[in-house]
């Protein structure tokens, strides 16, 4: 899973900077909790966790879901509001939904 450290590279933070290292914690796991959302699947780090081999839906931690994480990361550093001003347009939901879509649950 991702960790603090290659938050902070993405966002161009410098890892010595620590006032924001609750709020990337906090993000991390809302990342996650969005890919799980979004795809209607359970986010496994690991293979080796003992309840993906039974979980008919699981979802294997990567690097396309790692990129739609940071991205999704570094949109919120950036935007820590619910509305934003002054810009027009937004490509995030497309490229993150465009890294997650072949892993989405579709149906119910």
């Amino acid at each position: 899973m991702l960790t603090k450290e290659q938050v902070k590279r993405h966002c161009n933070i410098e890892q010595d900077f620590t006032e924001d290292d609750i709020w990337i914690d906090t993000s991390i796991k809302a990342a996650a909790r969005y890919v799980e959302t979004w795809t209607r699947r359970r986010l496994y780090d690991t293979a080796d966790d003992p309840d993906y081999l039974v979980d008919p839906d699981r979802l294997l931690y990567g690097e396309d879901i790692e990129m739609a994480m940071l991205m999704l990361i570094a949109h919120w550093y950036t935007n820590r509001e619910t509305v934003s001003t002054g810009s027009t347009t937004s490509a995030l939901a497309f490229s993150t939904e465009a890294l997650l879509q072949p892993y989405r649950i579709y149906g119910l």
